[in-house]
Parts: C-alpha cells; sequence; structure tokens
C-alpha cells in the first residue's frame, strides 16, 4: 500500500499532522511520503504565499479575519477553486510518478487542487482530507473528496450545512504523534526535567509570538503569590529566546536602560553613575522558578508534567494538549480559525481565554486557587478522548482502497 500525504508549510500544523500520520503507516508497513504541494509546484509561490499568510495573521489580523469570513462565501470559494484547480495540474507528474493508493490532504489548497483533478478525470485515486482545525471552513470542502477527518462531532451539523454528505464525515480527531497519548510517570519525568515536585508547573509555549508578549505575560505572572514554577518553549524564535534569557535573568530590557545606554554613547564621563545604578538595579531576580527551552523534540514530556498550558490556540498545539489531558489558557488567537478553536474549548470548558495582560494574573490566580475548576478543565481535556485517531484513519484509509 502507498499513501501520499499532500500538505502545505503555512502554519506548523498541517505538516505537523502530516508527520504523525506518516510515522504511524510507516510503522505498519504502508509506503508513506509526505510532500509540501505548493513548494513542490513553486519554491516561489510557496515562500509568497507563506509570507502572506504570516504578514496578515500577525501583523494585520483585521485584514485576515476580513478575508477568512469572506472565503466562507460560497462565491468567493469558487474562485479560490478555480485557482487551485490552474496550480493543481502541476501536481499530475508527481502523482503519476507515485503512483498512490490513496491521497490524504491536510491543507485546504491542496484539497481543492486534487478534488479539481478528479472533477477532470485527470485521477480516481481515492482522497481523504484531514480538516487541522476545530471548526469547519467552506475553503475546505471540495466536491470530489471521499471522506473527511475532522476534529469533533461539532463539526458535522455545519459540514451538512456546507452540502458534504453526513456518510463522508469521521470525527476521529486530528492527528498527533503516538508519544503525546503515552503516559509516563510524572514523578520521573519531573526529575528527569529538574523540576520541583508539590507545585503547579505553568507551560507557556512562545514560539510564534512577539517578545513583548510573552515579556509581559511573564512578568504578570510574577504577580501571582501562589508558589508555582513555569517553562517557556520559544521553538526556534532565536531572537525571542536571547530575550527572554535576559529577562529571567533579571537583566532590563525596558527604556530606561535604553535611555541610559543612549546617555553612555553620548557622555561617557557619566559611565560610572552609570554602572552603579545598574549594579543596583539589574539585580533583580523574578521569584517563579523557571526553565528557558529554545527548541525540543520532546514537547509532549514538557506537556505531561505540567499543570496548565498557556498558548496560543493553534489545531495542532491544541490537539497536543487535549493528548495529554492539559488544560490551556488561550491568548493572541489570529482571528478567523484560531478564534473559532478557542471558542469551540472554551465551550467545552477545556480552556479559559485571556483577553489581555493585564488579565492573566487574575484568570491564573483564580484557577489556581479554585481546584474544583481546573480539575473540571482537566476532566473534559480526558473525556475529550482521540486516542485511537492514527489507528481509525489507517483503518478508513484501507477501506477506501478497491
Amino acid at each position: 500500500m502507498k499513501v501520499v500525504i499532500l500538505s502545505a508549510s503555512t502554519g506548523g500544523g498541517h505538516m505537523s499532522a502530516s508527520n504523525a500520520l506518516k510515522d504511524y503507516l510507516k510503522s505498519n508497513s504502508v509506503d508513506a511520503m509526505v510532500i509540501d504541494a505548493i513548494e513542490y509546484i513553486s519554491p516561489l509561490l510557496n515562500k509568497t504565499v507563506t509570507e502572506i499568510y504570516e504578514y496578515m495573521a500577525k501583523k494585520n489580523p483585521l485584514l485576515w479575519k476580513m478575508m477568512y469570513n469572506s472565503s466562507n462565501k460560497k462565491s468567493l470559494n469558487n474562485i479560490i477553486g478555480k485557482t487551485n484547480s490552474f496550480i493543481g495540474n502541476k501536481l499530475l507528474p508527481l502523482l503519476e510518478s507515485c503512483n498512490p493508493d490513496v491521497i490524504v490532504t491536510t491543507h485546504p489548497f491542496t484539497t481543492e487542487m486534487v478534488s479539481e483533478l478528479k472533477k477532470n478525470k485527470k485521477t480516481s485515486i481515492p482522497l481523504i482530507c484531514i480538516i487541522t482545525d476545530y471548526a469547519p471552513h467552506r475553503t475546505w470542502i471540495s466536491p470530489n473528496v471521499d471522506a473527511y477527518v475532522v476534529a469533533n462531532e461539532n463539526m458535522i451539523t455545519p459540514m451538512i450545512e456546507m452540502e458534504v454528505e453526513p456518510d463522508k464525515i469521521y470525527p476521529f480527531g486530528i492527528p498527533v504523534d503516538d508519544a503525546f497519548f503515552n503516559r509516563q510517570d510524572k514523578k520521573k519525568l519531573m526529575n528527569e526535567l529538574k523540576l520541583k515536585s508539590g507545585i503547579p508547573t505553568i507551560l507557556i509555549m512562545a514560539g510564534s509570538c512577539g517578545l513583548a508578549n510573552i515579556e509581559k505575560i511573564y512578568k504578570e505572572l510574577q504577580s501571582i503569590e501562589k508558589d508555582f514554577q513555569i517553562i517557556i518553549i520559544t521553538g526556534k524564535n532565536k531572537k525571542l529566546y536571547e530575550n527572554m534569557q535576559k529577562v529571567i535573568a533579571g537583566e532590563k530590557t525596558d527604556i530606561k536602560n535604553k535611555i541610559l545606554a543612549k546617555i553612555s554613547e553620548k557622555a561617557p564621563e557619566s559611565m560610572k553613575f552609570i554602572k552603579q545604578y545598574q549594579n543596583k538595579t539589574d539585580t533583580f531576580r523574578y521569584p517563579k522558578n523557571t526553565q528557558l527551552i529554545y527548541f525540543t523534540n520532546e514537547v509532549e514530556k514538557y506537556m505531561s508534567v505540567s499543570d496548565l498550558i498557556l498558548t496560543k490556540p493553534g489545531g495542532l498545539t491544541v490537539s497536543e494538549a487535549l493528548a495529554c489531558n492539559l488544560p490551556m489558557a488561550l491568548y493572541d488567537a489570529i482571528p478567523g480559525q484560531e478564534e473559532e478553536n478557542a471558542n469551540f474549548l472554551v465551550s467545552n470548558n477545556m480552556a479559559v481565554k485571556l483577553n489581555s495582560c493585564e488579565d492573566i494574573a487574575n484568570t491564573i490566580n483564580d484557577l489556581f486557587s479554585n481546584s474544583q475548576k481546573l480539575h473540571a478543565m482537566k476532566y473534559n481535556c480526558t473525556n475529550f478522548d482521540k486516542s485511537e485517531s492514527l489507528k481509525n484513519i489507517f483503518n478508513l484509509i484501507k477501506s477506501l482502497i478497491k
């Protein structure tokens, strides 16, 4: 059996879900490969699409929200479909050379491309679309998809309203690596990761966020009187990692230090005074024990030992946290899909929203002061059991092979 998984690198979740599925299929003796379809078609196009997405999502979220809402209308979505149909023809040589038994897509663009190829009788390979968010959007919906794998049961009704046949919708959950479902001994893990036992642990997933927000969040957490420890994972955001190193060490990064630096440049004779001043002010250390991680392939370990995660509500991070039964505090949701992810989690009492940096201390303090609230959130995360997702997708793949 051969499976080709077509994805795209706009946002990390699409590729991560693809790789989780690929690894599972390979472990079951399936010839599986992940291909960044837009990169395959045109590296320049991929770079352009990725940069446009990142610019709108991070720098101009209101524009992104407007586009997200507009593209959820059938008329505009038809235009997007025609564009993807034209581009998708360039996938034909790939599909002909690989000759897979099943195609799996984890990005709306790639789903539309293959759907159009099937519509035009250029391929008849079964197509499975995995929607990597917690609410449906019309860009994911294409007429020639044989099966949709979705994150939750709540997505079924709105997808039927988008004219998807109900027997094509499978609420198996977004695929994540099996490591997130493996329960390890928490005490042993705490020792391995050099964390204190007996106090709560907050995990901050910070890789895709700006410097200012993470610094503000970290400082706001310090005002909570309850004793707890903090883990910050910056991912491959080197600038953020270096900035947080200074913040955690007590080196001031505020405007005051910038002014002092300017004074020293203009008036070297003032250096003695400045050094004395800095010696008095820069020795401050934040009271909460903190571990700063640049990049790790063992996120599941840090999630497993944590009591709460502060994160943006990206589809894959959310799925990994749910797999670890980890309640969430959500911030900086990108308008559109991340807002809808957050709404699903909050409405099912698996997460709380942090509406502003000033709101953080009160919300987190309330959770830690009321153990029943946090316990209820964890209970709901545990009940949202998608541990059979990869197995179920594998069985679905086998069922579509004629």
